[in-house]
């Protein structure tokens, strides 16, 4: 099953989380259908957006839009699922601080306000007054379509989809861009097609090209981290894990998982090194980003290596280490002791500069194999299902707002009131 999308120029659950319920599937593609489809839709579409105003005050709310037109070669997908990513959160609160927010307006249409502090606002200063559309993949039936066979193709169908804007009940796209789900797969199944699967695949890829043989992951059960495992165990890759609490750790080794290592046990440095040295992993993707675990790694890492050293030397080992951070789940500033010599490196890892690099032939190949493997090595699992007037919720906000592995919301813009 291939698809392809343009790479646009500019990225966490356990298994016994409450599952969501298939939703209804369309009638057969036929003319009638299509007919009755486009003649059925609204005026206009709700949308979430987030609003830093000069005056250092972030608004979030639901605005009516005009119901997009598809052009040519674009469809109209009626949005079912949505998944609230760490990177659709950053774009959501922007720098202001929500233990700051406030609620307003009623059940359907709330309106959730928040201060940003003055030092944080010279970093938003490129979005100021500018009202930003959230979501950055998603999932839903194709209800129009432009004039191409390829866009009418579509209609009826449901897609998975990556491009902004998906905290909507409607999105246009284009039709190449769109990935069909298959015939038992519900939009909840693809709403995280993209993101957390082309992460972990670019993740391995990394490893490979930058000449390493195993890799180190922390926030390590995630929805993202459960599929890296899945994977590495499948590709016969060494993978080390890094979480924070004894449940998680269990669940990783209920799933195979080999070497996990526990940040908060007294043993946490030990084992660790025990884990490097066994994998000989050299590379890391760090999604925390904030505090010491970043050069916790490189310290064990380093001592892992030096265990097979031949001869001292004061400038460390020759062998490179390298930790990638992807994510920010602490945005206090990273901690270095230097104590790993100087064949290191630090560095940044976001999703969508590696797939320009990657180039079309090696993004479809990723592509393709999450395609074949959408309900298995590249299931989601989801804490809650809720409408985007939910998510606005301040006791909404309140849990997925901590970006906690086991807290990851999907929202159903279906469930929300239709715009007038």
């Amino acid at each position: 099953m291939a698809f392809v999308f343009a790479v646009p120029p500019c990225r966490r659950g356990s298994n016994d989380f409450p599952r969501l319920e298939p939703q209804p599937r369309s009638a057969p593609n036929a003319l009638l259908q299509k007919e009755n489809m486009k003649t059925n839709l609204p005026g206009n579409s709700l949308q979430l957006q987030s609003l830093i105003k000069q005056s250092g005050e972030l608004e979030l709310s639901l605005v009516s839009i005009p119901l997009p037109e598809p052009k040519a070669d674009q469809v109209l997908v009626r949005m079912e699922a949505a998944p609230m990513n760490p990177s659709d959160l950053g774009l959501l609160f922007g720098a202001a601080d929500v233990n700051t927010a406030k609620q307003s307006g009623d059940a359907s249409r709330p309106v959730v306000t928040a201060t940003v502090p003055a030092g944080a606002m010279k970093a938003m200063a490129a979005r100021v007054d500018i009202p930003m559309p959230v979501g950055n993949e998603g999932a839903g039936l194709v209800v129009a379509a432009g004039s191409s066979a390829a866009a009418q193709a579509l209609i009826g169908k449901r897609v998975a989809i990556l491009g902004g804007a998906m905290f909507a009940q409607y999105r246009c796209m284009a039709a190449d861009q769109c990935l069909v789900l298959p015939a038992d797969a519900t939009s909840a199944d693809g709403a995280s097609c993209f993101v957390n699967p082309l992460t972990a695949l670019g993740m391995v890829e990394t490893m490979r090209r930058e000449g390493h043989t195993a890799l180190v992951h922390t926030a390590a059960a995630s929805n993202l981290g459960q599929m890296l495992n899945r994977i590495c165990l499948k590709d016969g890759i060494a993978l080390v894990n890094i979480v924070r609490k004894p449940e998680q750790e269990a669940l990783l080794k209920g799933m195979g998982a080999q070497y996990v290592c526990n940040s908060g046990s007294p043993t946490f440095m030990a084992d660790l090194t025990e884990a490097l040295a066994a994998t000989g992993a050299t590379i890391a993707f760090d999604a925390i980003g904030g505090g010491k675990l970043p050069g916790q790694i490189l310290t064990c890492m380093e001592a892992a290596i030096n265990r097979s050293a031949k001869e001292y030397s004061r400038y460390g080992s020759n062998t490179h280490k390298q930790v990638y951070l992807y994510g920010m789940l602490d945005p206090s500033p990273t901690e270095l002791v230097r104590n790993f010599g100087f064949a290191w490196g630090m560095g940044g890892w976001l999703l969508f500069p590696f797939l320009q690099k990657l180039g079309p032939t090696g993004i479809q190949a990723l592509k393709d194999r999450v395609a074949a493997e959408l309900k298995t090595t590249f299931k989601s699992h989801y804490s809650k299902e809720v409408s985007m007037a939910e998510a606005l919720q301040l006791s909404s906000i309140a849990i997925y707002g901590k970006r906690a592995t086991g807290e990851k919301y999907l929202i159903n813009p279906g469930l929300d009131v239709v715009a007038d």
